[in-house]
């Protein structure tokens, strides 16, 4: 009973980060203007610089790369829609009925192909 207790609390803690997740997802509007493209905090900066280079080689060559590319995504995705594309990702890893449904939604599907093409521009300008 206890098992089931806590898995049901569980699911109940997946649901309520996804239902965030997709309010999140379904209010996004877009980019309005320049500055506001260039909000991310330096931790997610330095999040995402310490993770290029564990994947590519931890030289000043590669830091220097990587910096680069955090600013490429910075200037093409605001803060807010890189959050909800690596929240996608994030739940992209459960194997469940409800995280499925989430990342196969076309807001999901969007906010991700909206990462993808600015890591592929941050890729073609920095590497």
């Amino acid at each position: 009973m206890r098992a089931a207790n806590h898995r049901d609390h569980g699911m109940a803690s997946l649901r309520a980060a996804l239902a965030a997740a997709f309010g999140v997802l379904c209010a996004w509007g877009g980019p309005t203007r320049g500055d506001e493209l260039n909000d991310y905090p330096t931790a997610a900066r330095a999040d995402y610089v310490l993770a290029c280079m564990k994947a590519n080689g931890e030289t000043r060559q590669v830091l220097d790369q990587c910096s680069c590319s955090i600013d490429v995504i910075a200037s093409i995705l605001p803060y807010d829609r890189y959050v909800t594309a690596e929240t996608v990702l994030s739940v992209s890893q459960a194997q469940s009925t409800l995280a499925t449904q989430f990342r196969t939604s076309e807001p999901a599907k969007a906010a991700l192909n909206d990462l993808r093409r600015a890591q592929a521009e941050a890729e073609v300008r920095c590497f």
